[in-house]
């Protein structure tokens, strides 16, 4: 390995602090609270006015969700501090903290740009070395946490690297959870003849290739659908939302690996053109049914409801640049 100087990467403004907020994590199956961060941040981004709990509850009615049930997520989202509440007369109204929305915020432009970018390889590693003592499991948990959102990935236990130009992001990372035993080095690396493990096998790119290929055909017949503007409103929320969901996990599985470090035929591209696709289309009926049900309540607070784009300006305000064919 050949050190080299680290080149420009991402700001501070581009890992959000999340250690005031504790989003409900990604896991399988239709989960209440995770549902409602979700069509927050969908639907009521960048808005500080307070939604009725009721018309919360009814969102999530159309996800199968009991009124006991979601009302517990209201409850419980409040106490991690993702959701404030206030009164008007005997309603309960709930609304994104600053901190929750400043997270989804920036995982929603993290997701939506993501298999859409593409910049050369610079042909440089990132990577972290790092030892935290085994008992401070949260200490380590929230490593990893930083580690992956900045693109890293494990090729040993307690070395991670990357592709990506974040030296400068994962030594502030560091500093900000107090880790002392960590060191973060930019090189190159010459091809392994019978010897230590390649960066890239920091990825299990057969697996990653038939999760998108499988993501693929399991939304190929909502995709025909919705070309045909046949889905209703409620459909539409449900199904927009199940596609952004099942979309959010790819970039924690491969940062925008470059295009230079993966076999020919790579799926990424297609993946994303369907989840876009899917995304846009259904966003006119779905957000039409959130502000139904908003305008039960309060016209004034429906007429605020939006959706986003899968085409959105990157934070600094230019087009992401498109990934050539």
């Amino acid at each position: 390995m050949v050190a080299a100087a680290d080149p420009p990467g991402m700001g501070p403004e581009d890992v959000p602090d999340v250690r005031e907020v504790d989003l409900p994590r990604l896991q399988a199956g239709a989960q209440p609270q995770r549902l409602l961060s979700t069509l927050l941040g969908d639907y009521w981004y960048n808005r500080s006015e307070h939604l009725p709990s009721a018309a919360l509850v009814t969102l999530l009615g159309d996800f199968g969700v009991t009124t006991v049930g979601a009302r517990a997520a209201l409850s419980r989202l409040a106490r991690r501090g993702v959701l404030e509440s206030s009164k008007v007369g005997r309603y309960t109204y709930y609304g994104l903290t600053p901190q929750a929305a400043k997270v989804l915020s920036e995982g929603a432009s993290r997701i939506l740009t993501f298999g859409q970018r593409y910049e050369p390889w610079d042909g440089h590693w990132r990577i972290a070395a790092f030892s935290v003592p085994e008992e401070q499991r949260d200490a380590r948990r929230a490593v990893r946490n930083r580690l992956r959102w900045l693109g890293f990935a494990p090729l040993y236990d307690g070395l991670w690297v990357t592709p990506r130009p974040v030296a400068a992001a994962a030594r502030r990372g560091f500093d900000d959870l107090g880790v002392a035993g960590a060191t973060v080095l930019t090189t190159t690396v010459d091809p392994p003849i019978d010897g230590p493990r390649h960066p890239i096998d920091a990825w299990d790119l057969t697996d990653l290739s038939h999760r998108y290929r499988d993501f693929i055909a399991s939304y190929s017949g909502l995709l025909t659908r919705a070309r045909t503007g046949a889905i209703d409103a409620s459909e539409a929320l449900t199904a927009r939302t199940a596609v952004m969901e099942a979309w959010r996990y790819f970039p924690s599985l491969d940062p925008d690996l470059p295009v230079e470090l993966l076999p020919p035929h790579w799926p990424r591209l297609e993946a994303h053109r369907v989840f876009a696709e899917i995304y846009d289309a259904l966003a006119p009926n779905a957000v039409d049914r959130v502000r139904q049900v908003v305008a039960e309540h309060s016209d004034q607070l429906a007429g605020l409801v939006r959706h986003h784009h899968s085409d959105q300006p990157d934070r600094r305000g230019r087009s992401a640049p498109a990934r050539p064919a």
